[in-house]
């Protein structure tokens, strides 16, 4: 049996800080193609710059949606699972401290909510809980729930009663009023009748959307992964973990060829709106999970490979360390960009435009990411957050 050392063990991993830095680069350009959820397609565009708009939100949407926010829910598990073990080594029970800090968490939620009606925060907060129980539970018992939670039990149990019940209809989109507010007030409102409409309808809109959308189910499946990953040491360089993590990306490659022909396939074929809508549901988030561990697997084995990560990765790991500092500050550049209370650029800009714009928001919050760091040890937010967690 390998051993690895106590040092590997106790320091702080950079390739999950540039993987969680990828992660966030990757939501940062998902968000700005959707005009921080303003969808809205210019008309007055050259024929051959809508040709390539279309091209860049295909090819973005394809590679990266899904994959970011399910590796960063994956690291989040493996954050706490962390965070609990160096405070055992040091004699301290941090279950009941992380459940404070979960709520902490939904604090720096509505923060972001006051601006962006596409928080994911809060559902990490409430899903977060689950982790205390679950941190006193077997491997075996943590991959085998998190199998179940990822295959969308409630969305195949919809499809099942639909099935059975021709005259139920659920079109799975409850949350839809509340878009539709948030929106207008996006495109038309001031400023005051943005955040007002975000604390009111965005933030309904944004957790009935991921409830409809599976992520209830998939987020704690994720979060327990993490933990088994970190249990297993499979960020550190060994034999066994590069062995994991290339069976891990065959079995993913294997599996994500039916998986996305079962998405794209058998939708246009089902009749019944009700098992369509679920089945959308069920298909696209078990695709999901098979894409983001092909990502993962691949990002993980070309930093094993160069021994301490190629240096397009290290240029990540210090955007990953302040990732929270960067995930709200984000929105609120975006929305300043693009909403009508700002300057209003969802009017005018396309997915390529769109794209250059979400790679300059990362040019700037890496360079400050940089600069920030060489002077303190944590990002701002994240340094609240632990000043508050430890009270």
């Amino acid at each position: 049996m390998e051993k690895i050392s106590s040092t590997a063990l106790t320091s702080r991993l950079n390739v999950v800080d540039s993987l969680r830095g990828f992660a966030l680069l990757a939501i940062v350009l998902l968000h700005n193609i959707e005009h921080y959820n303003l969808y809205f397609l210019p008309e007055n565009l050259p024929e051959w710059l809508k040709w390539l708009d279309h091209i860049a939100w295909d090819a973005t949407f394809l590679t990266l949606s899904g994959n970011a926010y399910a590796t960063f829910s994956l690291l989040f598990g493996f954050s706490f699972f962390v965070q609990l073990r160096n405070a055992r080594a040091r004699g301290c029970d941090f279950r009941m401290r992380f459940a404070w800090r979960m709520f902490l968490l939904a604090g720096f939620a509505m923060l972001h909510s006051l601006f962006y009606n596409g928080d994911i925060l809060l559902l990490y907060a409430a899903c977060g809980l689950l982790l205390i129980p679950a941190s006193s539970w077997s491997n075996r018992t943590l991959v085998i729930l998190s199998a179940l939670l990822m295959a969308q039990p409630y969305a195949w149990g919809k499809i099942i009663y639909a099935l059975c019940n021709p005259e139920y209809i659920d079109t799975n989109n409850m949350f839809m009023p509340y878009a539709i507010a948030a929106t207008n007030a996006g495109m038309h409102g001031n400023l005051a009748d943005t955040l007002w409409s975000n604390l009111r309808d965005g933030i309904l809109y944004s957790n009935i959307w991921q409830v409809e959308a599976g992520r209830l189910s998939l987020t704690p499946a994720l979060f327990m992964i993490g933990m088994v990953i970190g249990r297993k040491n499979l960020f550190i360089c060994s034999q066994s973990s590069t062995m994991f993590w290339r069976k891990a990306l065959l079995t993913a490659i294997l599996a994500a060829i039916p998986l996305y022909l079962l998405r794209e396939l058998v939708p246009p074929h089902i009749h019944n709106v009700t098992v369509k809508a679920f089945y959308n549901v069920a298909a696209g988030r078990i695709f999901n999970v098979a894409s983001m561990t092909i990502l993962v697997s691949v990002f993980v084995l070309c930093w094993f490979r160069a021994g301490k990560g190629y240096r397009w990765q290290q240029c990540l790991t210090p955007y990953g360390r302040m990732s929270l500092t960067n995930y709200i500050s984000q929105s609120i550049i975006g929305v300043a960009i693009y909403y009508n209370c700002g300057l209003g650029l969802y009017r005018t800009t396309g997915a390529t435009a769109c794209l250059l714009i979400g790679f300059a928001i990362f040019a700037l919050q890496l360079t400050f990411s940089r600069r920030w760091l060489a002077s303190h040890r944590q990002g701002p937010l994240e340094w609240l957050w632990k000043r508050l967690t430890w009270l």
